[in-house]
């Protein structure tokens, strides 16, 4: 069975995904990690801003936002 995966800057306000993988390295993967934004863990999308740029994220309790450049490189699946 195929898991479709969605972006994360796709989401719309009040949509929650399993994360299941970030496609970024170094520095930046390092920092997400850290923020929560690890596999198995639920985000859930808080706001977006009048563009779309950036969005605000529940993760682990904390809100988060991440402009569309890192949000575009994590993916998850709806829950």
């Amino acid at each position: 069975m195929s898991v479709h995966k969605y972006k994360l800057c796709h989401l719309q306000v009040g949509m929650s995904v399993q994360i299941i993988s970030l496609d970024l390295n170094g520095i930046m993967r390092r920092r997400l990690l850290d923020l929560g934004f690890v596999p198995g863990n639920v985000v859930t999308v808080v706001n977006k801003s009048p563009l779309g740029d950036p969005i605000a994220f529940r993760v682990s309790g904390t809100v988060i936002a991440l402009r569309k450049e890192e949000s575009s490189n994590i993916y998850g699946e709806m829950v």
